[in-house]
C-alpha cells in the first residue's frame, strides 16, 4: 500500500484531456504546482453534487504516483487534494 501525503493546494490545470464514456467526459491531463509538471496517462472521475453545488473529483496515475484532485465548477478552480510517495 502506498502512503498518501495531504497537498490541499490549488494548482493551474494547462492541459485536458477527453474521454467518451457514453458521455463526453474531460479529464485533467497536467498540473503545475511550485514550478513542477505532472502529467497524467489515465484517471477515474467521481461527481458529487449538493444543491446547486457541482464537485468533481479526479483519481489520476501517471503510472508511477497516485494522484487526487477536485475540481469546483462554482468556483471553477482546482485543488491537488494528496498524491501518493
Amino acid at each position: 500500500m502506498k502512503n498518501r501525503i495531504v497537498i490541499a493546494r490549488e494548482v493551474n490545470v494547462p492541459e485536458l484531456f477527453f474521454k467518451n464514456e457514453g458521455r463526453l467526459a474531460v479529464y485533467p491531463r497536467r498540473v503545475e504546482l511550485d514550478g513542477r509538471e505532472y502529467t497524467f496517462m489515465d484517471g477515474l472521475r467521481l461527481i458529487i453534487r449538493k444543491g446547486q453545488q457541482m464537485i468533481q473529483i479526479f483519481d489520476m496515475t501517471d503510472g508511477v504516483r497516485d494522484y487526487r484532485l477536485q475540481f469546483d465548477t462554482t468556483r471553477r478552480s482546482w485543488t491537488l487534494v494528496d498524491m501518493t510517495v
